[in-house]
């Protein structure tokens, strides 16, 4: 499903780009990069994306934890 979530996405205005980690535990973070306000509540909105949340909250998660933030900067060191 985080396959299809992402590849949803990638078709969707205003998507900047996802990152995505899990640990050997489970525990796993998943960033997405929108481009505007309007953006990510479109994505919210989405009717297989909603389907898919609910599906998270019944089967898959015990817990999960959303957050929406502003990036002001960011900086990369390069191993180039």
């Amino acid at each position: 499903m985080a396959e299809r979530m992402v590849e949803l996405a990638t078709r969707q205005p205003g998507f900047l780009g996802v990152e995505s980690v899990r640990g050997a535990d489970g525990f796993g973070i998943t960033v997405s990069y929108w481009s505007s306000p309007e953006a990510i509540s479109a994505w919210k909105a989405h009717a297989e994306h909603l389907a898919a949340q609910e599906m998270g909250k019944r089967a898959w998660y015990e817990h999960y934890a959303l957050r929406v933030a502003k990036v002001e900067r960011a900086y990369e060191k390069s191993t180039d």
